[in-house]
């Protein structure tokens, strides 16, 4: 694009990308100073990737499977957690430290070139975020002036007390979010989020480079019609390089968990529901890019509004996954001893890579390719594939269900399995905000999102297939 001529104000925000106008000092949407624009960290955002000859997404589901009498099950072996996918097949013992089978390249193509062709739209665009957001030295006037305020609350209950800047410490926040001293746009209610829903918990936050949070997810228990407990937690990613990805991401989660309440409280089985679920997550999304024109007239140029999603349902000794994108779910068992493991594959370029043999699994990583998807939810999205698995675990445990933002800093399972407190199944809102902590602590590169649902000791006598 050709360089627009230097202005007071650059054209639009160096943060949100906003449209400005001449002489703003600050962004509106934002609240970022305009009279400094630092340079852009070395960010990676979840992409978007076409992904050429996706499946059909028939189900033939296999029934939750007998619990066996007599004496005890086996304990696993350090490899087996035995599991089967959406068309029944048994899960492989040892599934790959990365990525989900993939289609091997066309004919000829080179060693490293990604199968999919250069028509399916890959956006590598990132917009510049800066590493702080600058501030102006605080005011004393404005400080004296929130302190005596302050003090003339606390003798009359009935007066509310100023907002004052998370970020000076000193101005007042105007009705519209920002700071009057130094202009800072205070939190947004998305920024953290914490919640809790019977035994499961999930926390989000923005991170510390992103100006929004895209993450989104979703909690909930419910009884089955036998009365047995179910717990579930649904998690997306919103994509960056799409057109309102936090929406996205708040669509899919909520339309997916409303859907597996209703299923799970008439009886469906917990992998036809999760399956389903994940379709009417997708019909949600989809929808966003529906509205009217005038909706996309800041950004026509952007992919329809689009995320990722992973979701676990916790039920009457099942654990039944399901996903689409590259957020993921750990087993973490409460005896640290036996070993964890991940269950899910992710639908990312780096996957493909390493499933076809083209690249090892540390050249695919370390390729700024490595984060682009091969599957999401969003009207742009070719073909919706559910990926669905159900496990039947033979002791306690944690279920770990996240984005990228988390498990970026702790890849394999075993590195997940050292973080998660030791308390995490009968802690887990405590446990959730460690391993939140534990990606800020590591660069909080990107949103960070994660739900735990403890995994209860099964009856005895009830083993894995």
């Amino acid at each position: 694009m050709s360089q627009m001529p230097q202005q007071a104000a650059p054209a639009k925000c160096p943060s949100c990308a906003e449209p400005l106008e001449s002489g703003d000092l600050f962004c509106g949407a934002c609240g970022y100073d305009l009279s400094a624009v630092p340079a852009a960290p070395q960010d990676h955002p979840t992409l978007t990737m076409g992904a050429a000859g996706v499946g059909s997404s028939g189900v033939d589901w296999p029934p939750p499977e007998p619990e066996s009498s007599g004496t005890p099950a086996a304990p696993h072996l350090p490899t087996d957690l035995p599991g089967t996918d959406s068309g029944g097949t048994p899960l492989p013992a040892e599934p790959p430290a990365h990525g989900s089978p993939a289609a091997p390249p066309p004919h000829g193509a080179p060693p490293h070139a990604s199968p999919v062709t250069p028509a399916s739209g890959v956006r590598f665009d990132r917009p510049p975020e800066p590493d702080e957001y600058p501030l102006q030295a605080p005011d004393p006037r404005v400080a004296a002036s929130a302190a005596e305020t302050a003090e003339s609350a606390e003798s009359a209950e009935t007066t509310e007390l100023p907002k004052v800047c998370v970020a000076c410490r000193a101005g007042r926040v105007d009705d519209d979010g920002y700071c009057e001293n130094c202009g800072h746009a205070q939190p947004r209610e998305r920024d953290h989020m914490e919640q809790e829903s019977g035994p499961v918990a999930a926390v989000s936050d923005r991170g510390l480079r992103h100006h929004r949070n895209e993450d989104a997810f979703a909690v909930g228990h419910t009884a089955l019609p036998d009365g047995t407990p179910a717990a579930l937690a649904v998690v997306c990613d919103g994509v960056s390089s799409a057109t309102r990805p936090d929406e996205a991401s708040m669509a899919a989660s909520r339309a997916a968990v409303e859907a597996l309440l209703a299923a799970l409280e008439q009886g469906t089985h917990p992998q036809q529901a999760l399956h389903d679920a994940i379709v009417a997550a997708s019909q949600a999304v989809n929808a966003l890019a529906e509205e009217p024109p005038s909706a996309r007239e800041h950004t026509p140029h952007q992919n329809a509004p689009a995320c990722t999603i992973v979701a676990s349902i916790v039920a009457s000794g099942l654990l039944v996954v399901g996903w689409v994108g590259d957020s993921r779910v750990y087993w973490v068992p409460v005896d640290r001893t036996a070993p964890a493991a991940r269950l899910t594959e992710d639908d990312s370029w780096a996957a493909q890579m390493v499933a076809a043999g083209l690249m090892s699994e540390a050249e695919a990583y370390a390729d700024e390719r490595a984060h682009a998807i091969t599957g999401w939810l969003g009207a742009d999205a070719y073909e919706l594939e559910p990926h669905t698995a159900s496990f039947k675990p033979d002791r306690p445990g944690v279920v770990v269900v996240c984005t990228d933002g988390l498990w970026n800093y702790a890849e394999t399972a075993e590195e997940m399995a050292e973080i998660v407190p030791a308390d995490a199944d009968v802690r887990p809102l405590h446990a959730a905000r460690v391993l939140v902590g534990h990606a800020l602590d590591g660069g909080g590169h990107d949103n960070v999102t994660v739900a735990l649902l403890p995994f209860p000791e099964p009856p005895q006598g009830a083993g894995s297939a």
